[in-house]
């Protein structure tokens, strides 16, 4: 059985060259992952979820990357969206809004259990 691996991008794009690396390094691993014909996904949570409104610019040297394994990319955090300002930009960007774990005081973040309860590892950027 080949083992599930879900990559989850916290770095923040406000935060310079080391979030920039920490991205890329994310969606390599996820391209590699999908080039291999490993199951893999790919979540924006935290403030790496405003990534989605500066990974819609073409000119963005990690744009073509993102491009490559956009379909692997389950979405981003509607809680952590809302918090960081990143709502519009998710929507406008066309991914979806992850809710399943119901933390209170929030909208819902994604389910790491749901993730780790499907087989799935985890592996943060």
């Amino acid at each position: 059985m080949q083992q599930k691996t879900a990559i989850v991008i916290l770095s923040d794009p406000n935060s310079g060259e080391e979030a920039l690396g920490r991205l890329f390094n994310g969606l390599a691993a996820a391209h590699e992952f999908q080039r291999a014909g490993e199951p893999v996904t790919v979540l924006f949570q935290g403030a790496g979820t405003r990534w989605s409104g500066v990974l819609a610019d073409a000119a963005h040297p990690a744009h073509g990357l993102f491009e490559e394994v956009r379909d692997v990319v389950a979405g981003v955090s509607r809680g952590c969206a809302e918090v960081f300002g990143a709502t519009a930009a998710a929507n406008a960007c066309g991914l979806p809004l992850i809710a399943g774990n119901a933390v209170p005081g929030t909208a819902g973040l994604p389910s790491l259990l749901e993730l780790t309860r499907g087989g799935y590892r985890i592996l943060t950027f």
